[in-house]
């Protein structure tokens, strides 16, 4: 079973103060064998993930690990590289990351978490997502108070509307969960969490807890 080791955690540090092509081509070689070690961790968490979810065990790892290389043309930071490792484990792989939720990873000293659902989602989506909550407010309830999704993520976050959306009244039942705009499970890990053997196992069992509300948002994707 891959794990996370210190390595991981010794690259993003320096890159962190070496942000720039000089050093980075430098630490290729470094850099090539922490992206190895990520890519076995993720591919065995998709075999993890799929005795419970196993549209997941379609995929391959670099369908889902973002790149490690920033888009800076639109970006007033020019630095070349992220900080960070991560990947988003969903049906179909990142190309469907617009209208489905899936299993979010972030590898970043002092800022690793695990989480998904839906952020931002377009309105195509947003509003099949209102409108489940509202058909059926009792399931989705359920799922959030669920003791593995309370025990992992609290409850649910993302920014919310001031008032009321479109076409619904300020005063219904459910105004509250419909008025957010993102429907997100987030779980923060400290770096000796990452690090530890038991980490594959860990992220395994918050991503079971996440897979219900997953589940419902992805019911109601276009």
């Amino acid at each position: 079973m891959s794990i996370l080791d210190a390595e991981v955690f010794d690259f993003l540090t320096d890159l962190q103060i070496n942000n720039n092509r000089p050093w980075f081509e430098d630490n290729r070689d470094r850099y090539r064998s922490v992206a190895a070690t990520f890519e076995q961790f993720i591919g065995g968490l998709i075999n993890n993930i799929a005795r419970f979810d196993p549209d997941i065990g379609r995929l391959q790892p670099r369908q889902c690990i973002f790149r490690i290389y920033r888009d800076t043309r639109f970006s007033k930071d020019k630095t070349p590289y992220k900080t960070s490792l991560g990947a988003h484990l969903l049906a179909g792989g990142r190309s469907h990351e617009a209208n489905h939720a899936g299993y979010y990873l972030k590898i970043a000293p002092g800022g690793s978490l695990l989480a998904g659902g839906a952020y931002l989602p377009p309105g195509s989506w947003l509003g099949p997502i209102r409108q489940a909550i509202c058909d059926n407010p009792a399931a989705f309830k359920k799922i959030i108070a669920q003791k593995s999704f309370k025990n992992y993520f609290g409850t649910i976050e993302g920014e919310k509307l001031k008032t009321a959306p479109r076409g619904f009244a300020k005063d219904h039942p459910e105004i509250e969960l419909l008025r957010y705009k993102s429907f997100l499970a987030v779980h923060n890990l400290d770096d000796e969490q990452v690090t530890d053997a038991g980490f594959m196992g860990h992220t395994t069992r918050v991503f079971r807890a996440l897979q219900p509300f997953a589940a419902f948002l992805n019911a109601a994707a276009p």
